[in-house]
């Protein structure tokens, strides 16, 4: 009968074969997934079996992995901010770069905080949950989008998030926007930039925006631009990658908002 050491190195040989770089952690964390035992215990017990029922599953996953595929997507969760939030594959998968926005947030002690494409939720509700007092608004133009921020916020932070389906502003009411903080992780992948195998798993949608990645910013700039001042947020928080923040700097200074201050992916708008 198949065992934890046998069965990973086999799993680590595939995966390398697959040219997938974290083989071996992979391999490991697909079976703390499907056996229910810490990496701890797995590494500690070498000789546990594995019933004909966890090696079918685990060979699944694995199949799954060597196609590159998110292991966020296979195990169901993605860890942001020390949480744990459930993925699959209709939202963008949170990555750690995005942490810096909660980080720059926090220094701002917004009342009103607003989600703008949020996916997942993951930022909706970190800010829920280390901005107190924060009221906290989802918004995301795709509905299964905002089926997962609900799933999530159930379980994370009940009662602390709204969401609300938008096309960046169009539903947002003037009071709503009114002195809130944005925070604007939307898609600024240039069309043609060559992406990562797993990534191109992901959808679409919540990745790529027009030929130099910053469409979907124009739009959210031309909107603020159409409301009244009575309706201008205090701050903006854009993550776009460091090679557009001279672009994506002049695009906001266009529209009336200077540059308060950046850090790494992240530039803050006042």
């Amino acid at each position: 009968m198949e065992n934890n050491a046998k069965w990973l190195q086999q799993a680590q040989q595939k995966l390398e074969q697959a040219g997938v770089d974290s083989a071996r952690l992979d391999s490991l964390i697909l079976l703390e997934h499907v056996s229910g035992k810490n990496r701890a215990h797995i590494l500690a017990s070498p000789d546990s079996p594995l019933t004909e029922e966890q090696i079918t599953a685990l060979n699944d996953l694995l199949g799954r992995r060597a196609n590159h595929e998110p292991m966020s997507y296979i195990i169901g969760y993605q860890e942001f901010y020390g949480r744990k939030f459930m993925v699959n594959n209709q939202v963008l998968v949170p990555r750690p770069e995005s942490e810096i926005i909660i980080e720059m947030a926090a220094k701002l002690q917004p009342k009103k905080v607003i989600d703008i494409g949020t996916g997942s939720g993951a930022l909706a509700i970190t800010a829920a949950l280390e901005l107190p007092g924060a009221n906290v608004l989802a918004v995301d133009i795709d509905p299964a989008c905002l089926t997962a921020t609900k799933e999530n916020v159930q379980v994370l932070a009940p009662g602390r998030v709204q969401t609300k389906e938008s096309n960046l502003l169009l539903a947002i009411a003037d009071q709503e926007l009114a002195g809130a903080l944005l925070l604007c992780n939307l898609p600024y992948v240039p069309d043609d930039l060559q992406i990562n195998r797993a990534a191109r798993h992901e959808p679409r949608l919540a990745l790529f925006a027009g030929p130099d990645g910053l469409d979907l910013y124009r739009e959210l700039f031309m909107q603020l631009a159409e409301r009244p001042p009575k309706a201008r947020p205090s701050h903006i928080l854009c993550e776009s990658l460091p090679s557009q923040h001279s672009d994506l700097n002049k695009l906001a200074s266009d529209h009336g908002w200077q540059l308060k201050a950046e850090q790494d992916f992240i530039q803050c708008f006042i």
